[in-house]
């Protein structure tokens, strides 16, 4: 099918890349997942402009990103408010909106959140790799020729008419997660939480964290009270399979959340934050603060169960379009 030029990238804003859902499977071989950290908002942006869930959307970090639209395009805007603009005006995010030929896209500044997720309708082709379009970027592939945007950079979509029975449509407010500046994230204790004090415990578990400047797509390092580890224990132990999520506790009693660009880590793990929560993790960024609040996996499974249930009736009101 052929490809058309969908937009030129005029500034890539401080970090900008092509992500879907992330390659599964080869974790074995070193490869991370990547994909969206966000992916609730990237799910909800591709079924807002008529695609497949998975779609290459455009992940936003923080601001600075503008672009130009080369031919007429729907596009919608979720995840973090990056005050996104149209030709200087502010635009609406969580719903449709047409592209002319000449438009311009603009993210000034961070209101609230993190990263936001630009979906374009018929999605963005950049070669699979692995089954995936995501960029992994210290693997140097995926995406983009595996790098952040560029100046200059002309994004493509396939040559088939947008879907223009879709503009207009929202997601409901109601289901749009909130941002707020202190996340409650959720957690299922283990797999080493053996391996600490019931102080140690109680500190992680009542304690305010703080994000630190070191956060990236591979994890996010925070400061706050000491988590004291039994004494009889190893601070380290023989490095096993991560998942994003895991929260290891390095020997300065410190918190690391890992997220979807690291495989294997040394560090015992005193909990694992539930899937339904981690775009909160992707949302936060230095200066914000966290708390952590055990919950049951029976808990968890009706977290994930609400929010796919939102998104099947969504996906059952798009249908009635």
């Amino acid at each position: 099918m052929e490809q058309v030029a969908a937009f030129e990238v005029s500034d890539p804003g401080i970090l900008t890349t092509i992500q879907d859902l992330g390659r599964y499977g080869f974790s074995q071989f070193g490869v991370p997942p990547s994909g969206a950290l966000d992916t609730f908002s990237l799910r909800v942006g591709n079924l807002l402009v008529g695609n497949r869930e998975e779609e290459a959307c455009l992940e936003v970090t923080l601001m600075g990103l503008k672009i130009k639209a080369m031919k007429e395009v729907v596009i919608a805007i979720t995840g973090g408010d990056l005050s996104p603009a149209l030709n200087g005006e502010p635009l609406e995010m969580w719903r449709t909106h047409l592209l002319l030929e000449g438009d311009a896209i603009t993210f000034k500044k961070v209101k609230a959140g993190c990263r936001a997720y630009l979906a374009v309708s018929r999605g963005l082709v950049v070669p699979k790799i692995m089954g995936s379009c995501s960029t992994y970027l210290s693997g140097n592939f995926g995406g983009l020729e595996g790098r952040p945007l560029r100046r200059g950079d002309i994004l493509y979509t396939l040559d088939i008419p947008s879907s223009l029975d879709k503009l207009g449509l929202r997601f409901p407010n109601d289901w749009i997660p909130s941002l707020e500046k202190e996340a409650l994230l959720r957690i299922i204790p283990g797999p080493q939480d053996r391996h600490f004090t019931e102080k140690g415990v109680q500190t992680f578990c009542s304690s305010s964290y703080q994000v630190t400047p070191q956060c990236d797509r591979m994890g996010v390092r925070l400061e706050g009270p000491k988590i004291e580890r039994r004494s009889d224990v190893e601070e380290s132990i023989i490095s096993e399979g991560l998942i994003s999520g895991s929260i290891q506790v390095p020997g300065n009693g410190k918190p690391i959340i890992i997220l979807t660009e690291l495989v294997t880590g040394g560090y015992t793990k005193i909990a694992t934050i539930i899937s339904t929560d981690l775009p909160k993790v992707a949302q936060l960024k230095p200066g914000d603060q966290v708390r952590f609040k055990p919950i049951s996996i029976e808990e968890s499974h009706d977290l994930l169960k609400e929010q796919e249930d939102r998104l099947k009736n969504f996906k059952e009101i798009l249908q009635q379009r």
